[in-house]
């Protein structure tokens, strides 16, 4: 047996008792001990054989715990899960172990390139000029950060990043309306570093073989540059309808705070100026609108004029939806919240670095079309 350290033979020892834990409850065995006399290093292959992960689980208990620190609240829900649908019995802390483990796994993989599963050959939906449209997508959202010791740190970005076929609204004679497919990236990377990532998982999916390229942003500081610089056919970069429609809903909210309902008519009637005219026009209603003199709201309303004053250009959605493009308001708007907030930004959380990066290449897996997470399980890696 060839010792995993240093390459030199290694000799039988003796057989050892193990008793990993399953999907049943603990198993008892006794495996080969192997050791290098040269290095002084022990090992037992059959435990790399049979997929034992790092806390002793078998690799169908180790899917199962991870699974569940990916969906779940909290760790301490994903214990109190995975005993009610497994009968498994895992403390909150292996639970956590466990899920971080696979997650660094999977950060490692991404790093190098590797995709997961065959490749795809993704029917790209045609726009009203009869061009298969691929999109990509970059995004961004705060993590808090806990120092060591406990203490409150300096919050992390964590970037989204998605290559997306929403499927037609209006499908063309030929094509099948179909469900939209997405394959999401995430992770607390600087973005120079992230965006070329999202190459990998667009190549896996045909997406040289659109015939326009566009992207969706929320409008962040260098998005817009980094998406073009990776991506470089993409013709147009669109400010994702879904935040400006969400700073219009806490401006209404603000004009009107004690009258929810008349809040959200307010809300609405913006949302579709902003979607009929653009976002020039509606920073000129919002200019000229006679506001009541109110503590926070004049900044509040310089805010939102200014945020579509800068981004107008990227908000010509009575152009965008005239061609038949997505503009960002179906499933694609919500990515840093089912990706990361979900899991990651509920009321009081607090994240180590590792452990929040960890988490966040889960959740994009496991968001990601099916046959992604069955494909990292199965360890049908493509590296390429």
């Amino acid at each position: 047996m060839t010792c995993p350290h240093c390459d030199q033979a290694a000799e039988f020892h003796s057989h050892r008792p193990h008793t990993p834990v399953s999907l049943v409850g603990a198993i008892r065995y006794h495996r080969a001990y192997y050791l290098c006399r040269r290095c002084g290093t022990g090992f037992f292959p059959f435990d790399q054989q049979a997929g034992l992960s790092p806390r002793n689980l078998t690799p169908a208990l180790e899917r199962v715990a991870t699974l569940a620190g990916t969906v779940a609240d909290s760790f301490e829900k994903a214990a109190d899960l995975l005993e009610e649908m497994a009968g498994a019995r895992l403390g909150e802390s292996t639970v956590e172990r466990a899920t971080e483990d696979a997650g660094q796994r999977l950060a490692d993989a991404v790093r190098t390139g590797t995709t997961f599963g065959p490749k795809a050959d993704w029917p790209w939906p045609k726009d009203y000029e009869g061009r298969r449209c691929a999109y990509v997508e970059l995004d961004a959202t705060g993590v808090r950060q806990q120092a060591e010791g406990g203490g409150p740190a300096e919050g992390r970005m964590a970037y989204v990043g998605m290559v997306c076929n929403p499927g037609p609204e209006w499908p063309w004679p030929d094509e099948t309306p179909r469900p939209m497919r997405a394959r999401y990236l995430s992770g607390l990377y600087p973005l120079e570093d992230f965006a070329p990532l999202l190459r990998k998982p667009a190549g896996q999916v045909g997406m040289d073989r659109a015939d326009r390229w566009i992207g969706l942003t929320d409008g962040g500081n260098g998005l817009e540059g980094r998406l073009m610089e990776n991506f470089p056919r993409v013709e147009v970069v669109i400010l994702d309808f879904y935040h400006p429609a969400e700073k219009l809903t806490g401006l209404a909210r603000r004009l009107y705070p004690e009258d929810e309902a008349r809040a959200e008519d307010q809300a609405r009637q913006w949302r579709g100026l902003l979607q009929d005219e653009g976002g020039a026009v509606l920073a000129a209603v919002l200019s000229e609108w006679a506001w009541p003199r109110r503590a926070g709201l004049s900044d509040a309303v310089d805010d939102v004029v200014g945020y579509l004053e800068r981004h107008a250009h990227r908000m010509e959605y009575p152009e965008y939806l005239a061609r038949g493009w997505c503009i960002g308001s179906g499933a694609v708007e919500s990515a840093c919240k089912t990706v990361v907030g979900q899991r990651l930004k509920l009321a009081g959380m607090r994240w180590g670095e590792d452990g929040a990066n960890a988490v966040c290449h889960l959740r994009a897996l496991y968001r990601s079309e099916r046959g992604q997470w069955e494909a990292f399980w199965g360890r049908d890696f493509s590296p390429n």
